[in-house]
């Protein structure tokens, strides 16, 4: 898991503190090796055909910066501007520690700050979350807080629109950035394929996105969007990335294929795909499990 970067002395305290998971500020890989993978679910490893589609310049507005990693200002297409809005980041990101496996964090209060950015990447103003509306390392790994403020509120005060969320599975080959509000820094890479599950440690994630070898994100990354370049919209959530290239250990995840063979790929990095958390929300952006569609795990 991405380190989350609240200090040399807390981040030796956290469980996997440099890995994807909670990428907080240590380095997130080392040279990778090679980046063919494990086959993917059919249906989603075809790489996407080249379109006549101007990609959109990806900044940093609408990211915001944790105490120890990155986030994100999103929406759902369903979402209405009196709304109030949701912060995305990663499960190992929460300030209550690593959910445990099978631990789903939902509806707790929380009165975190985040730092919010402008496209340039400089901060433009503190938004403050009401509650983690949701949290998990299980199957995973996310946490969307929902905030004090509305979207229009934010708009209005800081001319800051959300990030929306893609309601469709990522496609291989797709061009895509992973955007740091924590580092101000970008990541630009492909989607190399997909990974049955993800093993880092106790923790195990399904069908997780894998980087080509070029986004060799750090600690403090965890939690960033990982956009795609050709609609600007969320596909994903940066979170963690085999540093020492040990076989499933903490901050050095592996990948298991259905047959269970396990491949270990140093340097290579991670994301959490998030098309599915907009089944998961209903009017008002509140969560609900039992929605149709909501595949996330229960508590």
């Amino acid at each position: 898991m991405k380190k989350p970067l609240v200090g040399a002395l807390f981040a030796v305290l956290l469980l996997g503190a440099g890995i994807a998971p909670a990428t907080a500020a240590t380095s997130h890989g080392a040279a990778p090796a090679g980046t063919v993978g494990a086959a993917a679910p059919s249906g989603h490893t075809a790489v996407k055909a080249e379109k006549q589609v101007r990609p959109k310049a990806i900044g940093f507005a609408g990211t915001v910066a944790l105490s120890n990693c990155s986030g994100s200002v999103v929406r759902t297409p369903a979402s209405q501007p009196g709304d109030p809005a949701l912060v995305l980041s990663n499960g190992h990101c929460l300030e209550t520690g690593f959910p445990a496996p099978g631990q789903v964090v939902f509806n707790r209060s929380s009165s975190r700050s985040f730092t919010l950015l402008n496209a340039s990447g400089s901060g433009v103003g503190t938004v403050r979350a009401s509650k983690i509306a949701y949290g998990t390392m299980t199957d995973t790994d996310i946490s969307v807080y929902r905030l004090t403020s509305t979207y229009a509120q934010i708009e209005s005060r800081y001319g800051i629109k959300a990030l929306e969320l893609s309601t469709s599975h990522p496609v291989a080959g797709t061009a895509i950035t992973v955007a740091s509000g924590y580092w101000k820094r970008t990541y630009s890479c492909n989607v190399d394929g997909f990974v049955y599950r993800l093993k880092e440690g106790d923790w195990t994630w399904k069908d997780s996105v894998r980087y080509t070898s070029a986004c060799q994100t750090i600690g403090g990354t965890s939690g960033s969007p990982v956009i795609d370049n050709a609609t600007g919209k969320v596909v994903a959530v940066n979170n963690t990335g085999n540093e020492d290239g040990q076989r499933c250990t903490d901050n050095n995840p592996c990948e298991v294929d259905e047959n269970g063979q396990v491949t270990v790929r140093q340097g290579i990095n991670y994301a959490q795909e998030t098309y599915g958390i907009a089944a998961c929300i209903g009017t008002g952006n509140v969560f609900d499990l039992n929605r149709a569609g909501c595949t996330l795990p229960k508590p």
